[in-house]
């Protein structure tokens, strides 16, 4: 039987979540699997990986063959140079402990570089956020301006128009005489008795 480390699909349409597995090569992408030796997530900005080293390292010792993908996986996360770094132990190149001191080296420096972009990722966020709220103060300031001025050219007009509404309180009014009204119970007797 062939067995091959591939990626599984799960999630959602628009946002895919896959499971790293060790299936046989004649079995369907989502269907049946021998074991799950991690998750992949390229939704997130550096993608998660979460990944048994010591599963995947041992299956690839005992002849799976990774696809494209999972093959780019295992390199990231080291399981490749781990491989590398085992047959030259075997072969007697290096010692084990060499080998595991220089994985060991490599995994931190990986670690180093996947922490220092996530820090340049927020940084960058942050900056933009403060550009961002700087670039709003300066419409909201502009706005206030604006406001403003018309405020006081309005006040400048009231206080034209309250200037001219003396001037024409001082002509003189002409007083209209009190119009008399006629009794009401006298008008209706005068016609009744013609």
């Amino acid at each position: 039987m062939s067995v091959k480390i591939r990626l599984q699909r799960h999630g959602k349409k628009g946002k895919p979540f896959f499971h790293i597995v060790a299936a046989d090569a004649r079995s369907p992408r989502d269907g049946k699997y021998i074991e799950r030796i991690g998750s992949y997530n390229p939704n997130t900005n550096p993608a998660t990986i979460d990944l048994d080293n010591t599963k995947a390292l041992s299956w690839l010792q005992n002849g799976a063959q990774p696809t494209d993908t999972a093959r780019a996986i295992l390199s990231y996360r080291g399981v490749l140079y781990r491989l590398h770094l085992q047959k030259g132990v075997i072969k007697g190149v290096m010692t084990q402990e060499q080998a595991d001191a220089k994985w060991a080296a490599w995994n931190s420096e990986k670690e180093n570089k996947i922490q220092s972009k996530r820090d340049g990722l927020l940084t960058e966020k942050q900056s933009a956020k403060a550009e961002a709220l700087k670039h709003e103060r300066a419409i909201n300031e502009a706005r206030l301006k604006a406001i403003t001025e018309a405020a006081a050219a309005a006040e400048v007009v009231e206080v034209e128009v309250a200037e001219e509404a003396p001037a024409a309180e001082e002509t003189p009014a002409v007083e209209e005489a009190p119009v008399a009204e006629a009794p009401a119970a006298e008008a209706p007797a005068e016609s009744a008795g013609e």
